[in-house]
């Protein structure tokens, strides 16, 4: 019963939610809305859950000393630090605000700078011309760079970069002057939307696979 019991919540449940989108009905959207409610609520639990796993996680590696343990005390310092101030001072308080705009902003502009050196690493990996694919990939990601970036956009318009490449080039057809427009508007749109389909369409078969209990991962592993 107790894997049945959450199983037969969950199809009831993902039943309901699917029906009611095919019933323009009052009564179908007022279901619709307090189920919605319902999942605030459940998320406020889930909320609780993880600041307990959380503080557990790092109050583990606090008592053992274990590797980096330093941060995890500065986690605990900022997570009880910005929770008094909140409580005390409000959102809006300038002294939120200020822990906000001087603490929390800078490091996370810090974290995309990061990764940005992460994304450069990993292109220039990937973008090493030696197949048919990675010799397309390379040239439109320079057409796309060089057209995003000031120095490309300067190049383009006061020197003509493209004229000049489709006046040495004669055997392929003529490249339009916003080549990287192009490029994000047909190929990169056209995959990006293939993409997405497949992303819905794998969502759409996980769901059905829960409702229907065949995945059951969500219960604990097992069977």
């Amino acid at each position: 019963m107790r894997r049945q019991i959450p199983l037969i919540i969950c199809f009831i449940c993902g039943i309901a939610m699917i029906i009611q989108f095919f019933i323009p009905h009052r009564a179908s959207q007022i279901v619709f809305r307090r189920a919605l409610d319902w999942t605030l609520v459940i998320g406020v639990f889930a909320f609780v859950l993880g600041i307990g796993s959380l503080i557990h996680v790092h109050w583990v590696k606090i008592s053992r000393r274990g590797e980096n343990w330093q941060y995890s005390l500065l986690v605990f310092l900022g997570l009880i630090g910005m929770t008094l101030v909140g409580l005390i001072n409000g959102q809006e308080g300038r002294a939120f605000l200020w822990l906000y705009n001087n603490i929390q902003v800078p490091l996370d502009a810090t974290m995309f700078s990061l990764l940005a050196f992460f994304m450069a690493s990993a292109a220039f990996r990937a973008f090493r011309a030696r197949t048919l694919e990675a010799t397309l990939l390379l040239i439109a990601a320079i057409i796309v760079m060089f057209g995003n970036a000031p120095v490309g956009k300067w190049l383009w318009n006061q020197m003509g970069v493209i004229p000049l490449i489709n006046k040495l080039v004669e055997a392929i057809p003529a490249l339009p002057e916003n080549a990287k427009d192009w490029i994000l508007d047909n190929p990169n749109m056209s995959s990006r939307r293939a993409i997405i389909l497949g992303i819905g369409l794998g969502g759409i078969s996980q769901a059905l696979r829960i409702i229907l209990g065949i995945e059951r991962s969500h219960l604990g592993g097992g069977d």
